[in-house]
């Protein structure tokens, strides 16, 4: 029998335990092993009593390391105190699985570090891509691929927002209050729109890939509060959407690594992943693009994850934590590979600044008048690195004449 304790009784933690005892029969003929649901750590015990399992509820920690637990699973979300409960529980070797991105993102070298030492199991499936299977295949099925490159929608709620603003118009404001409505945002959406949450799964999935640790806080970030409705209307007129994409890519003196809204081929895979679903492209170097999709979060899609951890640990007792090396990437923050660019110049003399366009680039193209607004020039450029762009925008900004400059990377 295999006795199981979960830390929050929240969205997921509600998922976690449904699936346990809804799955409790079939599990057991698959493996022959039974599965117990021994423990629910909550802050507040008063406040779940009219939920399902009330009996096994506890607000005391230190009653479940002391108990006969075998897997702990972690869902109660934010670094504390999950940092130090997962601590305490793999120093009193118990198997840990966890679905917490921050978590992994802060201290995922240190914990894995410490279950190896003790002889346990941390997994950690569904800190990535909700209930996509990504990590897994990543350390076990690519393993005869150099990871090359990772292109991938990680955040349901800014691809909601987005997905909004392409499909029906919307501005920002609006497509974030359907967002709330939903309960996919917080009434904080931050860690959602300016990209933080889509920076920690991509460190996590980064540092797999490349073996190298790759820290969140060193990739380069933009988030999507800055996109209004016009740069949807002046990308579809030339045949593209936007997105919130998360690359990273293995380069000859580093990898680079960014989160950013970016424009794609309408009629691209990824163009086509909507609302809350996310998408993670994989490129190894012998079996080229492989693509994971599915919902990114939710109570059941996120279950779906932690129960497979759950299941791994069962079926293989004897298996260790993987360790994270300990080099440090060195991290890239400009894409610098020639490609297009979609550009936004906010100017009081329109003719002065598409002279100046068309002198710095000479693969331009600027948008006809009836797509640029009196006081903006709109222009597709091509064939041009990061560098080389933002030393050319550069000057253009030093002109009397533009105020504000928006660019968009394309990727194909």
């Amino acid at each position: 029998m295999a006795s199981i304790a979960i830390l929050g009784y929240g969205v997921v933690g509600t998922g976690t335990a449904e699936l346990i005892n809804k799955n409790k029969e079939r599990f057991k003929k698959i493996t022959g092993e039974e599965l117990k649901l021994s423990n629910i750590l909550v802050r507040n015990i008063e406040k779940h009593k009219e939920k399902k399992n009330s009996k096994i509820l506890t607000d005391n920690f230190d009653h479940i390391l002391k108990s006969p637990v075998d897997i702990i699973v972690e869902v109660m979300g934010g670094v504390n105190p999950a940092y130090k409960y997962v601590k305490k529980a793999l120093t009193s070797k118990k198997h840990v699985v966890t679905a917490n991105k921050d978590l992994m993102a802060e201290h995922g070298k240190e914990l894995l570090d410490l279950a190896y030492e003790n002889g346990v199991t941390l997994n950690f499936e569904a800190s990535v891509g909700g209930g996509i299977p990504i990590l897994k295949p990543l350390m076990e099925c690519l393993t005869g691929n150099e990871i090359v490159s990772i292109k991938a929608i990680l955040n349901g709620t800014t691809n909601l927002m987005l997905s909004k603003m392409y499909n029906e118009n919307m501005n920002y404001e609006e497509a974030l209050k359907i967002a709330q409505d939903l309960g996919f945002a917080e009434a904080n959406p931050d860690s959602d729109v300016l990209g933080y949450d889509a920076a920690r799964k991509l460190s996590i999935l980064s540092t797999i890939a490349y073996d190298k640790k790759v820290n969140w806080k060193d990739v380069h970030i933009q988030g999507i509060t800055d996109i209004d409705a016009d740069d949807f209307k002046y990308a579809k007129a030339n045949g593209y959407n936007i997105k919130l994409l998360a690359i990273s890519k293995k380069e000859d003196d580093g990898i680079f690594a960014s989160v950013q809204p970016v424009i794609v081929d309408k009629n691209s895979e990824l163009s086509k992943i909507e609302n809350e679903v996310n998408a993670i492209v994989i490129k190894g170097d012998a079996v080229g693009d492989v693509v994971f999709s599915g919902k990114g979060a939710g109570m059941f899609p996120t279950a779906s994850a932690v129960f497979g951890d759950i299941a791994d640990i069962i079926q293989n007792k004897n298996k260790r934590s993987i360790k994270f090396n300990n080099e440090n990437a060195n991290i890239q923050k400009l894409y610098n590979y020639k490609s297009s660019w979609l550009i936004r110049l906010k100017t009081t003399d329109k003719i002065d600044t598409m002279c100046n366009l068309t002198g710095s680039f000479k693969n331009c193209h600027i948008f006809k008048n009836d797509l640029n607004p009196q006081n903006e020039v709109i222009a597709i450029i091509k064939e041009e690195t990061e560098n080389d762009l933002n030393c050319k925008l550069k000057n253009l900004e030093a002109s009397k004449h533009v105020q504000h400059i928006k660019k968009f990377l394309h990727i194909k």
